[in-house]
């Protein structure tokens, strides 16, 4: 059975929180310890902080700082970011991360993941697959923050880590991110029902029907960054969750 799960993630840029447009344009939001207190009082299910540049600049996660905001996060916190080794990942989760997201070491170091699911189970591994439409329509996978692209089908690619251990599968659409236009809900439907593993659909999210339809069409959990950071049409700066009540009247009994 699904735990639904509603899911503010924080995107972070030299120790700062950004937010993107189709994974561009990173405007800064404020301070990450800030909004973790926040989220705390708004009693989020979970909370996933990705470092978006860790990759790109070839270097390890932050760990001072993610041991930081852990030891303010009173919820569930995944980890993404830099991440390319053992050795890092057990860091990690010394620090007090509950899962680590991984994303563009997946296609070029898949044992890692087979390794990582052995010694810490595959409920702590979550692999992020970042998703952008090509000429043609067609959804190609990316990594190192949607810049490249996977060298293997999208499907393919989700079936092969599924078959690797991995526990859940973090599907963030390039597409819609920042763009308040809704999930991609075919992309959602037809990667649900491609694996077995738990899918956190993310990229889009407007209002809280979006994380409604995104777990009608298969997501175990709807993420959203841009709606739990801004408010209003002119994206005033606002770190913000849906009530309890209107969570369990418009979602939770709904399913």
């Amino acid at each position: 059975m699904r735990r639904i799960r509603i899911i503010p993630v924080l995107t972070l840029q030299n120790e700062k929180l950004v937010k993107t447009i189709r994974f561009k344009n990173p405007t800064y939001i404020g301070d990450p310890i800030n909004a973790v207190k926040i989220f705390n009082e708004k009693e989020v299910d979970e909370i996933v902080i990705l470092d978006i540049t860790a990759t790109k600049e070839k270097r390890e996660p932050n760990y001072s700082k993610i041991e930081e905001i852990a030891s303010e996060a009173f919820m569930p916190f995944a980890y993404g970011g830099g991440i390319s080794t053992l050795a890092q990942i057990e860091k990690l989760f010394k620090l007090g991360i509950e899962k680590v997201v991984l994303n563009s070491v997946l296609e070029t170091n898949m044992n890692l993941v087979t390794e990582a699911t052995k010694i810490f189970g595959s409920q702590s591994i979550v692999a992020s697959i970042d998703v952008k439409k090509n000429l043609f329509g067609k959804n190609q996978a990316y990594k190192i923050s949607g810049t490249t692209k996977v060298d293997i089908p999208l499907l393919d690619f989700v079936k092969q880590l599924e078959q690797a251990g991995v526990g859940e599968f973090f599907i963030n659409s390039i597409d819609k991110d920042g763009t308040y236009t809704g999930y991609d809900l075919a992309l959602i439907n037809k990667i649900s029902s491609h694996v077995n593993a738990p899918i956190v659909a993310c990229g889009g999210a407007c209002a809280i029907e979006s994380f409604l339809l995104a777990i009608q069409n298969g997501a175990s959990a709807a993420a959203a960054g841009s709606m739990f950071v801004y408010t209003g049409a002119t994206r005033g700066i606002l770190i913000n969750y849906p009530k309890q009540e209107d969570l369990v009247s418009k979602i939770y009994q709904l399913i």
